[in-house]
């Protein structure tokens, strides 16, 4: 499994499109194997769903999204958790071990 996270100077990011990178973790066994920080590519409605699609992404993790990035990614069969925040390395283990406590979305973008 590969999660991406949207992340700021290793922390998740508020906003899944405007962040610095993406962390991509790679997921084994319910451990981390290995992880890679890649920038990102630009914030155009639609691409990013995409673009993390072909990076391998089962899953992302970000503090906020809006309902129409969430449907995007859905329909490329990648799995939102949102509302996450703290250090990147830190919500990715405790997202695997069942334990990610989540707040409300940080990334208004009207109802759903």
């Amino acid at each position: 499994m590969r999660i991406a996270v949207a992340t700021e100077n290793g922390q998740v990011a508020q906003h899944f499109g405007r962040c610095q990178e993406y962390t991509l973790f790679d997921v084994d066994n319910g451990q981390i194997q290995s992880k890679v920080v890649i920038p990102n590519p630009g914030h155009q409605p639609g691409f990013l769903p995409r673009y993390l699609a072909e990076k391998g992404a089962d899953c992302i993790i970000a503090g906020g999204m809006g309902p129409s990035a969430q449907d995007l990614f859905a329909a490329q069969g990648i799995k939102t958790v949102i509302g996450a925040s703290g250090p990147a390395d830190e919500v990715v283990k405790a997202y695997l071990a069942g334990d990610l406590t989540l707040g409300t979305s940080a990334c208004e973008h009207g109802g759903h």
